[in-house]
């Protein structure tokens, strides 16, 4: 007792004084307190770096250029040199720390992508805050679980809450902060899972608003009342942003893919950093994250938005302005794409919500001029936003209550949810996953809304290979492979030659009818007793992919190879068990 550090005597009270379910409930607050500075702090820092350099900015207009490169070059360096970490889209990473990883997620998370999105989209990288923070909450809360001795299952609850608490602080939304958790990061829906999140997102808010105030990322008062006789133009809307929604998520995919083929790191960085300093150039609300553009738009000031660029001034005639904004729909998804390919650090909730608010202006304008009608520009920004967001996350609930947040009221629910359900089938029929999710799913690394698959992914296939299995080479006799039947435990005997091959396997049953064959022991080789295996199964597989070829063989165990080379035995029995276990 007396070597007992002050954490286990902590513990050991905890366990004594205060049952589980409080536990969480305290953690959960404590870790919403967490995101929620951690969501100021990064606020802070960016906009701190953006005042900054737009002193800069108004000697000379070309150092837009330069920004966005000196960024992504400082992120590179950051995060290769000192943090020693990848970037990349970060909420894609917390998915697969889930479901691979045991819900276990580094330390460094928890400042890393602070650090990094700080630079990037403070010199004017074309994406996010909120996924990285989302990252930075979600970390803290794996690691205060981790900490505290808590089992997978509380530790992915407290990832939720974790996220929840940070888009609670950083929009000043507690209901979308909630919801954001339970749609995006968290696989199993129960009623237990809400008080927590419901307290991490209140204490997030609650933090961002004592320290804060209403300076949150985004706000809006509505000025335009929703008119029941503008619906067939909401549904028009919807479909357009499931489109926009699928050439965003596959223009992102393309341009990080053309990107990835440039291998050194530092050539990524000026290559994407130059020609994203160059489309900024040409279309200045790109800069940044892009809610200064949607708040002029909502305002009515479309023309300022084209102030600092270098190759259109003020634009007067409205065809010409609307074809400029076309540009910036077309061009944006190429932009941040560039950002996080090249190694900048930042996310697409904002990329998307920019998208979905001028997607939306565009589209009330241009029936503003074709119909000679009068539809709320301001009402269809901010529909918009909510529109492509939902196709791009698949978060329809969460665009929904997220607007219907940051506009203070629920005056727009209704063309909110018609436009979201919309935009959301008309996007999932081309694309059946999010962005977040959808090469995760392809390589086997997350498996959603199937609780069998949810489990087997979570079974570790190198912890569970038999290794006791005795080897006999091709070139032994019959006699020597008696000798093994009599001290193995197995009736599966690995034939494997010098180079550790395996050339075949022996059963008891393919030498049961000569083993006691005196005469035939010394003249028998094992190269003429064994046959080949019906599958082989490699180390790196999925689940899936395993227990497929078990049900196709009808084997009850198959070897494992790995580069040519025998490491062991995979026996269904044993994955049964482990399947087992991981159910409990």
């Amino acid at each position: 007792m007396k070597h007992e550090t002050p954490l286990v005597r902590f513990l050991v009270w905890r366990i004594k004084h205060i049952s589980n379910k409080n536990f969480v409930l305290i953690l959960a607050g404590l870790i919403g307190i967490i995101s929620g500075l951690a969501a100021v702090i990064l606020k802070e820092s960016v906009h701190f770096i953006q005042h900054q350099l737009r002193e800069l900015i108004s000697i000379q207009n070309y150092i837009y250029f330069a920004f966005p490169l000196l960024g992504i070059l400082l992120t590179v360096v950051l995060s290769n040199v000192i943090l020693k970490e990848k970037m990349g889209h970060g909420i894609t990473q917390i998915l697969y720390d889930v479901s691979k990883n045991s819900s276990i997620i580094r330390r460094t998370k928890m400042y890393s992508r602070m650090l990094t999105s700080a630079l990037t989209v403070g010199f004017g990288g074309s994406v996010g805050l909120e996924a990285p923070i989302v990252v930075t909450g979600s970390a803290i809360g794996s690691n205060v679980g981790r900490f505290m001795h808590l089992n997978y299952k509380k530790r992915t609850l407290l990832i939720g809450c974790g996220a929840a608490g940070a888009i609670s602080a950083i929009f000043n939304s507690p209901v979308a902060g909630v919801i954001f958790s339970l749609e995006v990061i968290l696989a199993d829906v129960t009623i237990a899972m809400f008080i927590p999140l419901l307290i991490a997102s209140v204490t997030g808010a609650l933090v961002s608003l004592s320290l804060l105030g209403d300076d949150v990322l985004f706000s809006f008062k509505l000025v335009d009342s929703f008119t029941a006789s503008d619906t067939p133009f909401y549904i028009l809307l919807g479909i357009v942003c499931g489109l926009v929604s699928v050439y965003f998520t596959r223009m992102t995919y393309k341009i990080e893919a053309l990107i990835n083929k440039v291998k050194d790191i530092y050539g990524k960085a000026l290559v994407g950093g130059l020609l994203l300093g160059f489309i900024i150039l040409v279309f200045p609300p790109i800069y940044g994250e892009g809610y200064d553009t949607i708040k002029l738009l909502l305002a009515g000031k479309e023309s300022e938005i084209f102030s600092r660029s270098l190759f259109f001034g003020d634009l007067e005639d409205a065809w010409l302005l609307l074809t400029f904004i076309l540009g910036v729909v077309l061009i944006k998804p190429i932009a941040s794409a560039l950002t996080i390919g090249s190694g900048g650090s930042g996310g697409i909730f904002a990329p998307s919500l920019f998208l979905g608010g001028v997607t939306g202006f565009l589209f009330a304008a241009t029936t503003n001029i074709i119909t000679w009608g009068n539809v709320s520009t301001s009402n269809f920004t901010l529909v918009g936003m909510c529109g492509v967001m939902s196709g791009v996350l698949y978060a329809p609930l969460t665009a929904i209550f997220l607007i219907a947040e940051i506009t203070s009221g629920y005056e727009l629910f209704v063309p909110l949810m018609l436009v979201s359900a919309i935009a959301f089938t008309t996007s999932s029929f081309f694309e059946k996953h999010s962005l977040y999710t959808k090469h995760l799913i392809e390589r086997g690394d997350l498996i959603q809304y199937d609780k069998d698959r949810q489990v087997l992914s979570q079974i570790d296939l190198t912890k569970i290979i038999e290794h006791d299995l005795m080897t006999i080479h091709p070139e032994e006799n019959l006699d020597a492979l008696v000798d093994l039947v009599r001290v193995s435990t197995r009736n599966i005997f690995p034939v494997v030659n010098e180079k550790e091959e395996l050339l075949g396997v022996i059963t008891l049953d393919d030498i049961r009818h000569i083993m006691f064959d005196l005469d035939k022991r010394d003249d028998v080789k094992v190269s003429s007793l064994m046959h080949s295996p019906p599958a082989f199964v490699d180390p790196h597989e999925n689940m899936q992919s395993v227990m497929n070829k078990f049900e196709k063989t009808g084997a009850w165990n198959l070897p494992v190879i790995d580069d040519g080379k025998y490491q062991g035995f995979l026996s269904k029995s044993r994955i049964f068990n482990t399947y087992r276990t991981k159910l409990i």
